[in-house]
């Protein structure tokens, strides 16, 4: 199975959104892509997460727009039918496998345990969501599956900042991460986008500076 993953290289960070008003989702996005952060994952806990994901894809063509916290295989086909271009899962599950053939969407599946990975790799993906990162053993455990799975790659997400970015990105099996202290809810409620726009420039240059050293 052949998997378009540049949204997952595009950039060292992906950023989680949780959009709760949609009149913050283009002007948000549009902060993000300028601040050279141009995949988002906008995850489905809102009400608005569908409308948002539509809005973006049709208003900020330099966005790779993505879908998070997809469930099932109807969340899924709802997400391509607004127009997401790639697919997050906190977990993975058949239904889930054949929506993303069906629909030929990259997806990102989650997984937090060794018998998780061997089910996503025997469904044909390699590079997999490990979520929550923190919360099931952080980089130690990442650097640990690398042994018994050499070939696979992570984004890790959930519980990363700047004070551990390193921890993850200096891992050879970590491709990316997943993370929200981009997108800060202060700046959202104040409509601070400019904070936003240097907050994603500089998560890129600490990012790309810790790659390059790695």
């Amino acid at each position: 199975m052949s998997i378009n993953y540049d949204f997952i290289t595009a950039a060292p960070v992906v950023p989680v959104l949780v959009i709760d008003d949609l009149d913050t989702a283009i002007p948000m996005a549009e902060a993000l892509v300028a601040g050279g952060l141009p995949a988002l994952e906008i995850t489905l806990r809102t009400d608005c997460a569908l409308d948002a994901i539509e809005r973006i894809a049709k208003a900020v063509p330099n966005a790779i727009v993505g879908a998070g916290t997809v469930c099932n295989g109807d969340q899924l086909r709802a997400c391509r039918d607004r127009g997401a271009q790639f697919i997050v899962s906190p977990g993975s599950s058949q239904s889930i496998f054949d929506a993303a053939k069906e629909t030929a969407l990259p997806l990102l599946p989650g997984v937090s345990s060794a018998s998780e990975m061997i089910a996503a790799m025997d469904a044909g993906y390699e590079i997999l969501k490990f979520f929550p990162a923190e919360a099931n053993g952080g980089a130690k455990a990442l650097k640990a599956y690398s042994g018994p799975f050499p070939h696979v790659k992570f984004c890790p997400t959930g519980g990363i900042s700047p004070n551990n970015l390193k921890d993850y990105l200096s891992l050879p099996a970590v491709i990316a991460v997943g993370g929200s202290w981009i997108t800060p809810k202060h700046a959202i409620q104040s409509r601070n986008w400019d904070a936003i726009r240097q907050l994603a420039a500089e998560a890129v240059v600490l990012a790309s500076d810790i790659v390059a050293a790695a």
